[in-house]
């Protein structure tokens, strides 16, 4: 009986480590592979980094020659003048007001579209049968690329055919004039990426606590009452950060109003990409166009800075660590 227990025991023993016992040893890794190992890990980061701040480093550099199609291999140092005769009171930047109608388009459609995606989320917030189909269908606008949204909204505005004149009885109302192009360009935008806004807003409103609505509801709160004082200061940075998005993205608008008209009638849908465009690629201006490309990123970046402040403090708020 011993025996067999002391065998059982015995037999249960895992046999000691080394090469005695049977257990293979590690293999053993170069020293010059575990001196390397890092770096290489590193390489994809690296050549990352390098592919985006090359062309950006190229491009400020550029910005300080006369570089164009005519003097290509005769470029010359000027300095700032390119942002003189960019800035100056005189020159394109404010002549065409590029800059005017840039901000114009970027406030007009990131105000539509932050409404009208909040509205539309508080709709698809109740669980019925029409709002998970709808929910279903409203990311299609999403799914087609703006040059081609814009250029059936070009056929969809036209005078003559249009079909939006014929739904609307207007007649032969030209939207693509120089008086309504940055109005149908907006109306183009809006229709692209007010679901996005709606998503994201409808996402956070479906991760509040139910807890609080519930209460209130018992309290006798009505539904106005429960959006202005419980849901909105809640679902308050999800806006934001739909804020943020829309209006960095409308800020480097080119597409939609380069297919509509191409930056016209005359200047009235140019924005500051267009302007970039056609001074970078159709005049030959190399350098004067990528100037127009660095005040835009300048404009992006501050723009970008002041949003993620005022994010920042409205997830702070809604937490509860700040007043």
């Amino acid at each position: 009986m011993t025996a067999s227990v002391t065998g059982r025991s015995t037999g249960s023993q895992t046999p000691p480590a080394g090469p005695e016992g049977g257990a293979t040893p590690p293999p053993s890794v170069p020293k010059w592979r575990r001196t390397a190992r890092p770096y290489l890990l590193s390489v994809p980061a690296v050549a990352l980094i390098v592919g985006i701040l090359y062309p950006f480093v190229l491009g400020i550099y550029y910005t300080v020659l006369n570089f164009s199609i005519e003097h290509q291999h005769d470029a010359k140092f000027i300095g700032l003048a390119n942002f003189k005769r960019v800035l100056s009171p005189g020159g394109t930047f404010f002549v065409g007001n590029a800059a005017k109608i840039t901000i114009e388009y970027a406030l007009a459609a990131t105000i539509i579209e932050t409404v009208l995606g909040v509205g539309i989320a508080l709709l698809l917030n109740r669980a019925t049968v029409i709002g998970r189909t709808f929910e279903k269908v409203l990311i299609l606008p999403l799914m087609i690329a703006p040059a081609i949204a814009a250029t059936m909204w070009k056929f969809m505005f036209n005078a003559d055919f249009g079909v939006l004149n014929h739904i609307l009885s207007l007649g032969p109302f030209d939207w693509l004039s120089k008086d309504h192009v940055l109005m149908s360009a907006v109306l183009v935008d809006v229709w692209i990426f007010t679901p996005f806004v709606a998503i994201l807003v409808l996402a956070g409103m479906r991760s509040l606590p139910r807890e609080p609505f519930e209460a209130s509801a018992v309290d006798g709160a009505g539904p106005l009452y429960m959006f202005r004082r419980l849901m909105l200061p809640l679902i308050w940075p999800y806006i934001l950060v739909a804020v943020l998005f829309r209006f960095m993205d409308c800020l480097k608008i080119f597409d939609i109003p380069q297919v509509l008209t191409n930056g016209g009638p005359g200047t009235s849908a140019t924005t500051l990409q267009i302007s970039a465009y056609k001074d970078l690629i159709q005049n030959g201006e190399y350098s004067r166009g990528t100037t127009y490309m660095l005040i835009l990123w300048i404009l992006v970046f501050i723009t970008a800075r002041i949003l993620v402040g005022v994010l920042g403090q409205a997830q702070r708020r809604a937490a509860g660590s700040e007043t």
